[in-house]
């Protein structure tokens, strides 16, 4: 099984530029957080963790949990995302939370990473394995990085509930329903939903998501391929309707855990899992940090030039260090997600997407990597095919309340090239994307015409959506 398609690379690239910059106080303080707990449970697994320099985060965003082992634990590593622009956001970390130290910042893919065998002593990862079909190819990779002795913990990962009629996908919390915020904080709605709060909204991206493990399905595939373990489980208490459940079932659980809460209600799994074979004894200090790398095209040595790039000698594969960030993609995965300003490609956040631009978008607007465009009723642009594969247009954007207010119902229609590519009907706020397939071209005429058009008290424009990004991409 694929672990992840080249459609769901692409989306998650997308996903963290949106996450990571499109607010960032907001982004700061979920980075916190999450770093709080986190550090909680290392804390908890230390003795067992033992040394953890060199270390590699997979799957980080900003980096922000490789920032605290860097700062508050004191070791030395890497930060690795498929997302560079992401990994990016980290100078921003440093300046407002006035950190030193900083991880070594890498975009690769979790599946095929670009270190050499037993190359380091502790890799973690938080809230991504679940985006992989098959999940024991990133095990499979973790465990040939990691030396002898070495500690894989991975934590924030969905269990599978039992109690659940599976009737349908729910958004994050601010953008339920205002019957389902009410489920929500009496702890009922879990009980309606297919899987985990929020996966709808990253599917609706394109992020795939595999919520199908249970704990012994997590059990099944750690003892596979690691000597030891430790768990921790946390089960939600949202409200009445899932707290009574939970002291219900520890109170019939015959030692008192979680374990049988955890079956009925789900939650998240927490997992130290180390390699089998002799760990070193004393932590050694970090080496030159390229002597851990391979390349990721032909998997000899990289070196680094004088310049700082890394380079292969052995099939000329090169990378630079571009704003804090080495991308060490293999070349084929990194041509396509990450093509620059390229003629098939409106991305507001690269200056030239205005040579494509038609009628009928304001001015450009956001912060970082996350820039867009008002439109009105109707905008217009032009795509050139590059790629002679069959093509499928992807459209990015974001849909505001106002489009709600007094019962409208939100209308996306996409022409292209005279003719209708599809018509979407959206019933909720935050982004959106919109894909159709195109008929064989040269050059796409691309008009958006969307409804209900609304004005504010203090802007006169004509506004009906934000539009980010506009693309063609290979069909899947």
């Amino acid at each position: 099984m694929e672990a992840q398609s080249l459609a769901v690379k692409r989306a998650e690239v997308e996903w963290h530029n949106f996450a990571s910059f499109g607010q960032p106080e907001r982004a700061l303080a979920v980075y916190a957080e999450q770093n709080r707990r986190r550090g909680l449970v290392i804390r908890r697994h230390l003795d067992f963790i033992g040394p953890m320099t060199p270390f590699l985060e997979i799957g980080s965003a900003a980096g922000h949990s490789s920032y605290m082992l860097a700062n508050e634990f004191g070791e030395d590593g890497f930060a690795l995302d498929l997302s560079a622009d992401a990994l990016r956001h980290g100078i921003h970390l440093m300046d407002a939370w006035g950190l030193e130290r900083a991880p070594v910042r890498v975009a690769g893919d979790a599946a095929s990473l670009p270190f050499r065998d037993c190359s380091l002593r502790f890799v973690m990862a938080y809230q991504m394995l679940s985006q992989f079909m098959n999940m024991e190819s990133v095990f499979l990779e973790v465990k040939r990085v990691l030396a002898p002795g070495g500690v894989f913990l991975f934590a924030e990962e969905p269990l599978k509930r039992l109690l659940s009629l599976r009737l349908y996908r729910c958004p994050y919390y601010e953008h339920l329903r205002p019957w389902e915020r009410k489920l929500y904080d009496w702890g009922l709605l879990g009980y309606l939903v297919r899987d985990v709060i929020g996966a709808q909204q990253e599917e609706s991206f394109g992020i795939r998501q595999n919520h199908s493990m249970g704990i012994r399905e997590w059990h099944h595939l750690i003892t596979q391929h690691f000597a030891a373990r430790q768990y921790q489980i946390f089960v939600p208490e949202r409200g009445w309707g899932e707290r009574v459940v939970k002291r219900l079932a520890v109170k019939l659980d015959p030692y008192g855990s979680e374990w049988r809460a955890a079956k009925l209600l789900g939650g998240t799994l927490a997992a130290v899992c180390r390699k089998a074979g002799d760990a070193a004894g004393a932590a050694p200090a970090m080496p030159s940090f390229e002597t851990l790398l391979r390349c990721p095209d032909c998997r000899s040595d990289l070196a680094r030039d004088a310049a700082g790039a890394l380079r292969c000698e052995h099939c000329g594969y090169q990378a630079a260090l571009e704003g804090g960030v080495y991308n060490l993609l293999p070349s084929a995965e990194k041509k396509e997600l990450y093509p620059g300003d390229r003629e098939d490609i409106l991305d507001c956040s690269l200056p030239g997407h205005v040579s494509r631009l038609g009628e009928g978008w304001h001015e450009l607007e956001g912060v970082f990597g996350n820039m867009y465009r008002w439109i009105g009723p109707r905008a217009t642009a032009r795509l050139t095919r590059v790629l002679m594969t069959p093509q499928r247009l992807r459209v990015r954007g974001y849909l505001h309340e106002n489009s709600f207010a007094g019962g409208r119902h939100p209308r996306i229609e996409v022409r292209v090239n005279g003719s209708s590519a599809g018509a979407w009907d959206l019933d909720r706020t935050g982004v959106f994307v919109l894909e159709a397939d195109v008929p064989e071209a040269g050059d796409y005429h691309v008009e958006i015409l969307a409804s209900p058009v609304w004005r504010t008290a203090e802007d006169d424009r004509r506004l009906t959506v934000i539009l980010s990004t506009m693309r063609l991409i290979p069909r899947e």
